[in-house]
């Protein structure tokens, strides 16, 4: 009797042991996940890759949790807040969308959403040499050279705008292609003042543009030595007349050169 009554008291021991073990366990598992739930934050990323120019879609973008502290600043929370905006650089899979690359589109074209607030798209008609022969792509850094001829035909040359963005090339302003082709317009983005500048310069003559390389940053023109000024020629001392005057004095006579 009495080992029947204490296997029923072990059992209903094991018993309370492994509930309590559970109870805990899920207690414990409870913790942790509600702890990882609150360090961490959700952020839109691309689906897959979004061209620059282009209209993001609610298919482009998907949400993924993150440590709280590796959520970049101005990233999107939620995926409405992303749709509908454009792309202002090419936004690759994977990558955390960020305000600074998908920009707010009001109305008008998608070209017009990513120009630069206080700058302005000008176009200005190339040919294959102006163009750098077709190597210009939308994203390049470009300098422009403005050329003219005075009245005696004489050229002269300087650079009027230094360090500015393609927008577009012909109707194309994605930068994906790499193939050189030749084109017969480019939009640079410019400010007004600059605008002004340029259109006035085509004018009075004729543009180059000098392809620049991304990581040169300089924009200080080199200035141009003063012309040393040509020596003016001597005058010639003026010719001198001479007349003889001839003293007598009793029997003595003497001849004098005197200046007239």
């Amino acid at each position: 009797m009495i080992n029947r009554r204490t296997s029923i008291i072990l059992l209903v021991a094991l018993g309370l042991g492994v509930m309590a073990a559970l109870t805990a366990n899920q207690w414990v598992q409870s913790r942790l996940s509600g702890g990882e739930q609150q360090d961490k934050n959700t952020t839109t990323v691309a689906s897959l890759e979004i061209p620059f120019g282009r209209r993001i879609e609610e298919s482009d973008v998907r949400l993924v949790s993150i440590p709280k502290e590796a959520v970049p600043s101005g990233s999107f929370a939620r995926r409405e807040d992303v749709v509908g905006r454009i792309a202002s650089q090419t936004i690759y899979p994977g990558e955390v969308i960020h305000q600074s690359k998908a920009v707010e589109h009001l109305q008008g074209s998608s070209l017009a959403a990513v120009i630069e607030p206080g700058h302005r798209a000008v176009t200005v008609r190339v040919n294959d040499v102006i163009g750098v022969a077709g190597f210009l792509l939308p994203g390049n850094r470009v300098d422009v050279i403005a050329s003219r001829k005075d009245r005696n035909r004489e050229a002269s040359s300087r650079i009027l705008l230094m360090n500015k963005k393609v927008l577009a090339v012909d109707q194309t302003a994605s930068p994906e292609r790499n193939e050189p082709v030749i084109v017969r317009a480019v939009t640079l983005e410019l400010t007004p003042e600059e605008a002004e500048k340029l259109v006035e310069a085509t004018e009075e003559g004729s543009l180059q543009m000098a392809l620049r390389n991304p990581g040169d940053q300089k924009i200080k023109v080199a200035e141009k030595p003063e012309p040393k000024p040509k020596p003016k020629p001597k005058r010639a001392a003026p010719a001198r007349n001479w007349n003889y005057v001839t003293i007598i004095r009793g029997v003595d006579s003497e001849n004098l050169r005197v200046q007239m």
